[in-house]
């Protein structure tokens, strides 16, 4: 069961899997929400990205889990394997699956602006899209490592008390986030970090069209390689409130990665144990 700490049910968020035409206005470029431009603001993104992954090659193992009016309904275990790469600073990902036994073997890469499928069953790598759902709410590019400093143009639209994942008021910066490269999941997020960490508590994505996919809850912060990182998120959908997928992070170590791994001519040969 999601934790009953958690307000799951309080959130309605329309959600478009079709992406167009985000408004101006909601990415602070029309001046209507009273964004305000700061030196600083992708500076606290960055902060922000460090706290969420670490800086250093890294595997960690996630857990998926999506609930349907608290009831589980799936599962699915990866591991992942991340570094950045020399040109663009961006995170390379290569993603395997472990459970359930049905997906074990198969494979996902993420590198740059591609992003690939390998399915050892049919020894066939095909791309795939970062918004295509892999479990419950979350997406593709919501397991995959990211930089939202590059991918991403920052601006500060306000700071406030909100609520956390777990219930607690917290002093917030929220920032407006305008996707400015190709390599971007979303059109738009709207992210809330911790006025003194920096620490990311909540954010909510958005189509092209300005329409909201679904809010996110970073929480359970646990000390993972030298910082204290969120180890769960919690995705709520838009259209079913009661639809909830958690997203667990655990077993980081930091790892030795070949930037080798990273190539769709590797996936067949792919063995990181």
């Amino acid at each position: 069961m999601p934790d009953s700490s958690f307000p799951i049910l309080s959130e309605a968020l329309p959600v478009r899997r079709r992406l167009v035409i985000l408004p101006m206005a909601l990415l602070g470029l029309g001046g209507h929400f009273g964004v305000r431009a700061a030196p600083d603001a992708q500076a606290l993104l960055s902060a922000s990205d460090a706290i969420r992954n670490p800086t250093q090659p890294f595997r960690v193992t996630v857990t998926l889990t999506e609930f349907a009016k608290g009831v589980q309904v799936d599962a699915t275990t990866l591991v992942s394997y991340a570094r950045t790469l020399e040109s663009g600073g961006q995170f390379a990902t290569i993603t395997r699956f472990v459970r359930p036994p049905r997906d074990a073997g198969k494979v996902m890469l993420k590198n740059g602006s591609d992003l690939w499928f390998y399915d050892p069953g049919t020894k066939a790598a095909v791309r795939i899209s970062p918004q295509q759902r892999l479990l419950g709410q979350a997406s593709n590019g919501d397991v995959m490592t990211v930089n939202f400093a590059r991918d991403y143009r920052a601006a500060i639209a306000a700071e406030e008390t909100i609520q956390d994942g777990e219930r607690r008021k917290r002093q917030a910066v929220k920032l407006q986030l305008a996707a400015s490269s190709d390599d971007a999941t979303y059109a738009a997020i709207e992210l809330w970090l911790d006025a003194a960490s920096h620490a990311p508590i909540k954010a909510r994505f958005f189509a092209d069209s300005g329409r909201l996919l679904k809010t996110a809850y970073y929480r359970r912060y646990r000390m993972e390689l030298g910082v204290e990182r969120p180890t769960e998120t919690v995705i709520i959908d838009g259209i079913e409130p009661q639809s909830v997928t958690l997203v667990g992070f655990g077993e980081y170590a930091a790892r030795n990665i070949p930037v080798s791994w990273f190539q769709r001519d590797y996936l067949p040969r792919f063995d990181a144990e």
